[in-house]
């Protein structure tokens, strides 16, 4: 997926303009927020389990050279081949290679944010290969001109039912559907012959775990299994090499906080635990397995201020609260990760330059740091990413000149206060006798799209000396 995040403040104005976005992504307070609430309170010890897997994700990522050679040797003992990239374009060279060597012709596939890093999709197709969306989701978003999915684990939250019956119709040249049980069937009559036909599976991967060498997929339409058990010969799991976990142990604690927080269930409805190729007493299984490791920017946060970024598991209750993608939606961020947890890893992977807007895009209220279920300080993270544009000179110059003007008057006490009183006193005046303030130069950012309430004419220091007066 190209990166497109220096479009970020065209594509946010685009995106609150458009009403039925705005509507659409109401699902998300009405849905994903409330079942979460509801569903972290079926656990005992809640803060404690998010510790819990604190700790073991920590554990895994300070010593990830160690994990990693640990899985690698284990899934190879059980028949599985495991490959690194160092870029997504060498990942992406990978799959194509492992798809050209077993004479594949079409791959289906099962939801991949990894992939989408990769654009996996371009890739087969440049060589001849046809790859087939098998998440409903995304499956959506293949026949709606290859769109970029808008969430990380619900991809077409942007979308309501209606232009979704839309799109059916005119892609299987059916009777238009609205009723969402005879849709998801349609569908199903649509993919099935891809499930039946394919060549190769390809896979992302929740987890993959250190001690057994398996991946665990998680899943709510059981596609995975399609896409791993059944007729593919081949399987490919892409992931991020810091999805490592050293024991099945610690999948059970981190599986406990995943479903909860992402769509507030207390578990998907699939969850599989794949090892290995199919053995020779196995029913049903691919014939050959791989893994494909994928690097891309991550050992780059190892031992950096944003390490902690990495222990992220993917769950999507970061954007799911953040009132800043609640109104803008996913492609308004302008690459595979959006809401707070994108505006944190787009700058740290494709470079602070190339997403200027990104670490702007958050009212640092804190929302995202409380729900996330492994606690990643994103507000904090953010700020660091705010300094490190600042310190670069890649911010615009009336920033830096605006605190040039506040450093001069904030050294000079004195001076200080003279100003914030003539400041408190002038906005008072512009408030009117409504005492409110509709416009003020320097401050459209904020004026431009709601009113601010003028203050009472005394600064803080006044106020608090009276107050402490009576």
């Amino acid at each position: 997926m190209q990166v497109q995040s220096m479009h970020f403040k065209a594509r946010a104005g685009q995106k609150l303009a458009d009403q039925r976005l705005q509507q659409n992504l109401k699902k998300l307070s009405t849905k994903f927020v409330t079942a979460r609430a509801s569903a972290i309170t079926e656990l005992d010890d809640f803060e404690g389990t998010r510790d819990a897997a604190i700790e073991r994700r920590m554990r895994a990522i300070k010593n990830l050279d160690v994990w990693l050679a640990t899985f690698e040797q284990e899934a190879t003992r059980r028949g599985a081949t495991v490959l690194y990239a160092q870029t997504a374009e060498e990942a992406s060279k990978l799959v194509v290679e492992i798809a050209q060597k077993h004479d594949v012709k079409k791959v289906i596939k099962s939801k991949s944010m990894v992939s989408e890093e990769m654009q996996l999709n371009r890739a087969l197709e440049a060589v001849g290969v046809t790859p087939v969306e098998t998440d409903l989701g995304e499956y959506i978003l293949q026949i709606n001109d290859n769109e970029a999915p808008s969430h990380i684990i619900a991809p077409v939250v942007h979308k309501d039912k209606e232009e979704i019956a839309d799109l059916f119709a005119k892609v299987h040249n059916k009777p238009r559907l609205t009723d969402i049980p005879e849709m998801t069937r349609e569908a199903r009559e649509v993919l099935r012959p891809h499930f039946l036909s394919a060549d190769m599976g390809v896979t992302g991967g929740n987890f993959i775990i250190a001690e057994s060498g398996s991946v665990a997929v998680v899943t709510n339409e059981g596609n995975e299994g399609m896409c791993t058990i059944m007729p593919p010969k081949v399987h490919v799991v892409v992931t991020g090499i810091e999805k490592v976990l050293p024991t099945l142990a610690d999948l059970a604690t981190v599986m406990r906080l995943l479903p909860r927080s992402a769509t507030g269930q207390s578990i998907s409805n699939y969850f599989s635990l794949l090892t290995g190729p199919r053995g020779k007493d196995d029913r049903d299984g691919p014939e050959h397995m791989y893994f494909v490791l994928v690097d891309a920017g991550r050992t780059g946060l190892i031992g950096s201020e944003f390490e902690e970024m990495l222990r992220c598991i993917r769950c999507g209750a970061c954007m799911n609260h953040c009132p800043v993608y609640q109104k803008i939606g996913g492609h308004s961020y302008g690459w595979v990760y959006p809401g707070p947890m994108g505006s944190v890893l787009t700058p740290s992977y494709v470079g602070v330059e190339n997403a200027m807007d990104l670490p702007q895009a958050s009212t640092l209220c804190g929302e995202c740091h409380v729900v996330c279920p492994v606690k990643i300080p994103l507000p904090d993270l953010l700020r660091k990413l705010r300094e490190k544009q600042f310190k670069k000179g890649l911010r615009p110059r009336y920033e830096y000149l605006a605190f040039e003007v506040w450093a001069f008057f904030a050294k000079r006490p004195t001076l200080y206060r003279f100003a914030t009183k003539i400041a408190a006193r002038a906005l008072r005046l512009w408030g009117g006798s409504g005492k409110v303030i509709h416009s003020l130069p320097g401050a459209g950012g904020w004026t431009d799209n709601r009113d601010m309430p003028a203050p009472s004419g005394k600064t803080f220091r006044e106020l608090y000396r009276e107050r402490n007066s009576t």
